[in-house]
């Protein structure tokens, strides 16, 4: 049994990944550089506790920086030296960061040395070549395929009019393991620790034109009083939209990773959707090999009908949070001081906390 897998992204290496360590046979089809440029990108990943041991799971050689958060504290503008609430588990920790071109560096280099995986570049978009091989199952995160435009377009989508801003900073060392999420009148500004010197740091603007990073330092000086800041690295931004596919296969073909859903990242939660959509995929099709059936397109429709409705609620739940931070700066934070003063006392909204952000919904 053989699979196609479109696209050169970590969505594609960590399912090649899991599919490799069940002896099935991966072609992954790629039009763009396989090599990231060492530093290229500031994009930093927050992984769950349980979707990190998912991947060590999977790969007991996975040996990237992966730094341990303890806490997550929230704030707002009108209280930004008060915590409004905090995430925190006892057992364990909440999530782990990792830096975006250190993981897929990673996992590129060890698919590499893997019999069951093959590196295919696709030349002018020849995507008559997946069909003439006759694999089983074609699983495509690529938004730029040409199977992408013929097949999978109809979606649900809300644009926030804004663009998200991503850069590292480097600072004096301190004890660096409490993530920080501030809902200024400007929109989210998270800080996220990458160790004791370094932070990472996402800034969802609420506007669509860009500013410039003179403006983000003023905004990133007024809300910090944490860090002693050396050095700003590079800046990058990324439009912001909520999207949701409306159906996740064709035939054998199945959309996978940001192509079925895309959500705001103020709550870290993006690629945790997608391992938690690995983690179903790769069971139902453990189901299939031990009754000794062939992988086919049954496993897509099964895929669709467990996950779909739960991504739907997840990523609209996450709607309702940025909509809520929204309109409470509109209202000088009155709303969350009031109802977060309650939140706090409720230890099952608590501990439901801390669950959803470690394993989305499950029904």
């Amino acid at each position: 049994m053989k699979i196609c897998l479109l696209g050169n992204n970590l969505t594609n290496f960590v399912l090649a990944n899991v599919l490799a360590n069940k002896k099935l046979n991966v072609d992954i089809f790629y039009t763009q550089n396989l090599i990231l440029r060492k530093n290229e990108s500031s994009r930093t990943l927050a992984i769950s506790s349980d979707n990190y041991v998912y991947l060590k799971e999977n790969n007991k050689k996975l040996n990237v920086s992966a730094w341990p958060t303890k806490k997550i504290k929230i704030y707002v503008e009108k209280k930004k030296s008060e915590e409004l609430f905090e995430f925190i588990n006892k057992d364990k920790n909440n999530f782990f960061l990792i830096k975006y071109d250190e993981i897929y560096d990673f996992f590129l280099k060890n698919l590499k040395k893997n019999k069951y995986i093959k590196f295919i570049k696709l030349k002018n978009n020849n995507t008559k070549l997946f069909f003439k091989k006759n694999y089983n199952l074609i699983i495509n995160s690529e938004p730029k395929s040409h199977i992408t435009k013929k097949f999978f377009y109809k979606r649900l989508e809300k644009s926030y009019n804004s663009l998200a801003y991503t850069f590292l900073i480097t600072h004096k060392r301190l004890q660096n393991n409490i993530a920080m999420q501030i809902f200024t009148k400007h929109g989210p500004l998270a800080f996220l620790p990458l160790s004791n010197s370094q932070t990472s740091i996402v800034f969802s603007c609420k506007s669509s034109h860009k500013i410039q990073k003179q403006e983000i330092k003023k905004i990133i000086k007024k809300f910090n009083n944490k860090y002693e800041i050396k050095k700003f690295g590079k800046l990058e931004n990324f439009t912001l939209k909520f999207s949701m596919l409306r159906n996740y296969y064709y035939k054998n073909i199945l959309s996978f990773g940001d192509l079925i859903h895309r959500i705001h990242p103020l709550v870290g939660q993006g690629f945790n959707m997608t391992i938690r959509d690995i983690k179903i995929l790769s069971f139902l099709i453990d189901e299939r090999i031990k009754l000794g059936l062939e992988l086919d397109s049954s496993i897509l429709y099964d895929f669709q009908n467990k996950t779909k409705h739960l991504n739907y609620i997840f990523g609209s739940s996450v709607n309702l949070i940025y909509d809520f931070f929204k309109l409470d700066n509109k209202f000088n934070n009155s709303l969350s001081t009031s109802i977060f003063a309650i939140l706090r006392k409720n230890k099952f909204l608590n501990k439901y906390a801390n669950y959803f952000a470690d394993n989305g919904i499950k029904i």
